[in-house]
């Protein structure tokens, strides 16, 4: 088994968790703040995280998706010897450490970009960005405009089809690999990037690293269309997303239940595993989309028990909320201290929760990478099975708020809950009547 197909994400924000400052001044001295992660393993560890996703680290402007130079980490975190001795010891601890990739864009401050400013159609970078006009104008007055990512002219979209820039890039990856020793890429508005380049760029990075992992930032379309084997491992699994959560605020599991035949059923679209997910960097926190605190518990039983990678973003395992405010994404990337977190884990009933569903999921090659079949659906109960080779896992949720049984085929003699207290129970001649109680999950192992 690969170790992507055993992965079990945490996603941290580097520059929100932190605390980086809004803006790069581009002074000489590094902070150094990307060492804090030393002190965030420990806890993933025991949390049951073997694999992160850390958002843009190299030099920019403000966010990190406005790149200044992919080959330097961004003074606001440190060094690149920090983030090197950072992966080491992740490395050391048994997590896997993929970085963001943003190569659809730069940023205004960008070499090649300001060697256009100055320069104009005499620069050698000209080439560089795609739409470049000289007889047309852009909001900053630059007397010329290119193309800007979904509107937004302070990211500036590279021309892929120039060999310079993709080389550049390239260049750019190999040292990730060479210095950094990072296992995968999350490529970011890979909807965007011609599907040559992800061609390409997935040969250098296994030329590097047979077991390299690559996953794609996709909202909308045929996953497979970028998920195959000559281009992704893997692509965000937006269409899961929203049902994860409004399933259970609508009171309707036939949407989700929809989603995970479509993708996973017999006959189902995707053979790969999806990167799932309830919440990111990009998105409202689902502490504060959720309706009811004790969907938080059914929502992330779903997440540990579908099919693909699940993937956690920092802090929402304790139940932190967060919402965009005014467009802002900020509020959705705080700065937190690892050892108040800590503290707070101690006690905190989702974590106790999610660290139980994340020791089950690891030790259960049927919920890692088995197949999927729904046994039982109705608008607040919802159940189906896991199956690799001869485990077979039973999944059943009830969101309503009153006691209810479930009748299910399954084949088997008993089925014990090993979510709750290894409660036992048997199967009649196939058929189990399953009682669920309110806001109840069970996992159950098929004997």
């Amino acid at each position: 088994m690969s170790w992507n197909e055993n992965a079990i994400f945490y996603h941290i924000y580097p520059l929100g968790t932190f605390g980086a400052e809004d803006h790069n001044n581009y002074g000489e001295n590094c902070n150094n703040r990307i060492l804090q992660l030393n002190s965030w393993i420990p806890y993933l560890k025991e949390l049951g995280i073997n694999a992160i996703y850390l958002g843009p680290l190299f030099e920019s402007t403000s966010h990190g998706y406005d790149t200044k130079d992919f080959f330097w980490v961004d003074k606001r975190l440190g060094s690149n010897e920090d983030l090197k001795n950072v992966i080491r010891n992740c490395h050391e601890n048994g997590i896997r450490v993929v970085l963001d990739g943003v190569f659809n864009h730069t940023g205004r401050e960008f070499w090649a970009f300001k060697d256009i400013q100055q320069n104009r159609q005499g620069s050698q970078y000209a080439g560089w960005y795609s739409n470049l006009n000289f007889n047309n104008n852009n909001g900053y007055n630059d007397g010329f405009s290119y193309d800007g990512w979904n509107g937004h002219y302070n990211l500036v979209k590279l021309n892929l089809k120039n060999p310079a820039v993709t080389e550049h890039l390239f260049d750019a990856v190999r040292m990730w690999i060479d210095y950094f020793d990072i296992d995968g890429i999350r490529l970011d508005a890979a909807d965007c990037l011609d599907l040559d380049f992800l061609k390409n760029l997935k040969n250098v990075c296994y030329s590097k690293k047979g077991d390299f992992y690559l996953m794609a930032e996709i909202i909308h379309g045929d996953y497979n269309k970028w998920m195959n084997g000559s281009m992704c491992n893997s692509v965000t699994n937006y269409e899961c997303y929203k049902g994860l959560w409004s399933a259970h605020n609508d009171k309707n599991y036939f949407e989700i239940a929809y989603a995970f035949n479509r993708q996973s059923g017999n006959g189902g679209l995707y053979k790969n595993l999806l990167y799932n997910f309830v919440d990111n960097h990009d998105v409202n926190r689902v502490a504060s989309i959720l309706k009811k605190e004790e969907s938080l518990y059914l929502t992330y039983a779903l997440l540990f028990t579908m099919c693909g990678n699940p993937s956690l973003y920092y802090g929402s395992e304790v139940g932190i909320k967060g919402e965009k405010t005014n467009s802002s994404d900020k509020p959705l990337r705080p700065y937190i201290d690892i050892e108040n977190l800590k503290n707070i884990s101690k006690t905190n009933p989702l974590f106790a929760y999610i660290k139980r569903l994340i020791n089950i999921r690891s030790n259960s090659n049927a919920l890692k990478i088995g197949s999927y079949k729904q046994l039982h659906l109705s608008l607040e109960q919802f159940a189906f099975l896991r199956e690799y080779n001869n485990e077979k896992v039973v999944v059943a949720l009830n969101q309503s708020n009153k006691d209810i049984s479930i009748n299910i085929n399954v084949d088997g003699g008993r089925v014990i809950d090993i979510l709750n207290n290894n409660e036992e129970f048997h199967i009649d001649n196939g058929k189990l009547s399953l009682p669920l109680y309110p806001s109840c999950t069970r996992i159950l192992v098929v004997q």
